[in-house]
């Protein structure tokens, strides 16, 4: 199977929140062999302003998005049911499977992903390698891209490629705002 690539996608910050250090997040995402994705995220900042925890056991952990974290969506076409996945500068992470919006919500069952992450004088950076689920590698796909970003003092912003109207919500339909093709055979 051919690999996809796709660099340098910007997203937004949700205009009901305010970020304050965070200026910009580019996200490049890779489809490789056996349906694995492999994203890197580059937040434009000082990276001393993020809260950020230090490094842990890389196990799967619940509640994530109370700080900075970093996520993907995944949703077949024509299906209501989705994939959620969670990436903590930690290297903790967590995954879960939906029937639909919101509802049916199960730990999906999963390899742990690889996660990985380097800071710079003016930019935080995290790379996450996930294996998809087998029904989910060969297909198209519809994909969410998202982030919580956490700065000291309080202040959190919610960054997607696509928000719905009013609040944030990443589970909407409207977040899964990138297609990215089947893998072709090579």
């Amino acid at each position: 199977m051919a690999n996809i690539s796709i660099e340098e996608i910007a997203l937004a910050c949700h205009p009901a929140t305010q970020s304050i250090q965070a200026d910009a997040i580019r996200v490049s995402l890779s489809r490789g062999r056996g349906g694995a994705l492999v994203l890197r995220y580059h937040v434009d900042c000082d990276p001393s302003s993020l809260e950020i925890s230090g490094k842990m056991p890389p196990e799967r952990t619940d509640e994530l998005w109370k700080t900075t974290c970093f996520e993907l969506f995944v949703r077949r076409e024509g299906s209501d049911a989705y994939l959620e996945y969670n990436f903590a500068p930690s290297t903790q992470w967590a995954a879960y499977g939906f029937d639909a919006y919101r509802a049916g919500m199960s730990d999906l069952v999963t390899d742990r992903p690889h996660i990985s992450s380097k800071a710079g004088e003016a930019h935080f950076a995290l790379e996450a390698e996930l294996a998809l689920p087998e029904i989910w590698s060969g297909g198209p796909l519809l994909i969410g891209i998202t982030a919580v970003i956490a700065e000291s003092g309080g202040t959190k912003s919610y960054w997607a490629l696509a928000h719905p109207d009013g609040k944030p919500d990443f589970h909407h339909r409207d977040c899964f705002a990138l297609y990215l093709e089947a893998p072709s055979a090579a």
